[in-house]
């Protein structure tokens, strides 16, 4: 299993959820991080600089970018996630 880190966006985003969502997401990204092939029809690469994957939970986007740890950049909703 890989360690995960959020940024602090991804945490207050998290926390202002409700708890149900916040669990469901997270456990998405614990899954992606301890197998990716388990989570391989809901992870793709984004395009452009930076290698950044986004996990598909629902209308939500984790950003998310796969180096020696996983690091959880953004959870935002299906419509915001793409915007600089």
């Amino acid at each position: 299993m890989k360690e995960i880190a959020y940024s602090r966006a991804a945490v207050r985003t998290l926390a202002r959820m409700p708890r149900n969502l916040a669990d469901r997401i997270r456990g998405r990204i614990r899954a992606y991080a301890d197998d990716p092939a388990s989570q391989a029809g809901n992870v793709r690469r984004l395009r452009g600089p930076g290698r950044f994957l986004r996990l598909r939970v629902g209308d939500w986007r984790v950003v998310m970018r796969d180096a020696d740890a996983l690091e959880v950049l953004h959870v935002t909703t299906r419509g915001h996630a793409y915007r600089d």
